[in-house]
């Protein structure tokens, strides 16, 4: 089992694009705090990136990308030392899916956001830097070019299938990203463990049986380490012990089964590892504060059949 998979089947990701911005000269553009994860592709041009909780500026090129991980203000700029215009009426003063800002349209950007389960900065988002920057000459560069435009053109088409279609170019979008992170930044958390050579083996086994009655010699053991040395580098990198990353997977695949599914609290918590309903549920509320009848209660989300299709609109 793959972690990373799993943890992303988990959070449910879909994408929308947003107009390009095209702009020229000297210019600035502030942006309110994406709802969700903000990703741009430039395709000409150079500009400057300054978000707020970062030190830095980040350099753009024409083929570079970016990723932004948390709700906070950005903007871009050919000069940061230009005052800012406020993103809303130049993008609602789009035409023909192009927002247009300074005196001419040496640069252009396209991109959109990433939406997740409510649950995706626990399990994702607090593991990433505020900021991803990928270089054009990275092969995820090219890789997030072609889906971001694949993206657009399925999102502004309207073919059957479109909103599929582009909900899985943006996940192989944000793996690309994702995979060029652990190669080459700076991963914290489980992230940081799925590149070590004892952390790994164990969150894979875990991942794969967490039905398990787990101990942390028998972790410990599918890692080949001693179990002083699992628990050890186990904290080191992700930052608490094993089972402590037992019981947080167990609880979100819980909550998982509990927004989707009809099945009875007993039969979620015997799947997830827990011998009892009484034992899931105290463990449960301890880590998100409700019961699981009552997490159900809030976010159940039961299947629906689809709607027959409309009839066709007079041409």
């Amino acid at each position: 089992m793959d972690p990373l998979d799993d943890v992303l089947a988990l959070l449910g990701a879909t994408s929308h694009v947003s107009a390009a911005l095209t702009a020229g000269g000297r210019w600035a553009v502030r942006f309110d705090p994406p709802t969700g994860v903000k990703f741009n592709a430039v395709r000409r041009g150079r500009c400057l990136l300054r978000v707020d909780s970062a030190p830095e500026p980040v350099p753009l090129d024409a083929g570079d990308c970016f990723l932004l991980t948390r709700p906070v203000n950005y903007t871009l700029a050919s000069d940061l030392d230009v005052p800012a215009a406020p993103a809303g009426p130049i993008f609602q003063a789009a035409s023909d899916g192009v927002a247009r800002t300074g005196s001419g349209d040496d640069v252009l950007l396209v991109g959109g956001a990433f939406s997740f389960t409510d649950r995706s900065r626990d399990l994702l988002l607090d593991s990433l830097p505020p900021v991803i920057h990928v270089p054009a000459a990275t092969p995820e560069a090219e890789t997030v070019r072609w889906a971001v435009g694949e993206i657009d053109a399925e999102l502004r088409r309207g073919r059957p299938g479109g909103r599929l279609v582009a909900d899985h170019l943006a996940l192989v979008m944000l793996i690309r990203i994702l995979r060029l992170h652990l190669d080459h930044g700076t991963p914290s958390g489980w992230l940081a463990g799925l590149t070590d050579p004892a952390v790994a083996p164990a969150l894979r086994a875990m991942h794969a049986h967490p039905e398990r009655p787990w101990t942390v010699a028998a972790i410990a053991r599918c890692a080949a380490v001693s179990r002083s040395t699992l628990a050890a580098r186990f904290k080191q990198v992700v930052g608490y012990g094993p089972l402590e990353y037992l019981t947080g997977w167990r609880i979100e695949l819980a909550a998982d089964r509990l927004r989707r599914s009809e099945d009875t609290i007993a039969t979620i918590a015997r799947a997830v590892g827990y011998g009892s309903e009484s034992a899931l549920s105290v463990a449960f509320k301890r880590v998100t504060g409700l019961s699981p009848r009552a997490y159900r209660k809030a976010h159940h989300q039961p299947e629906r059949k689809a709607a027959p299709p409309a009839p066709p609109e007079p041409r």
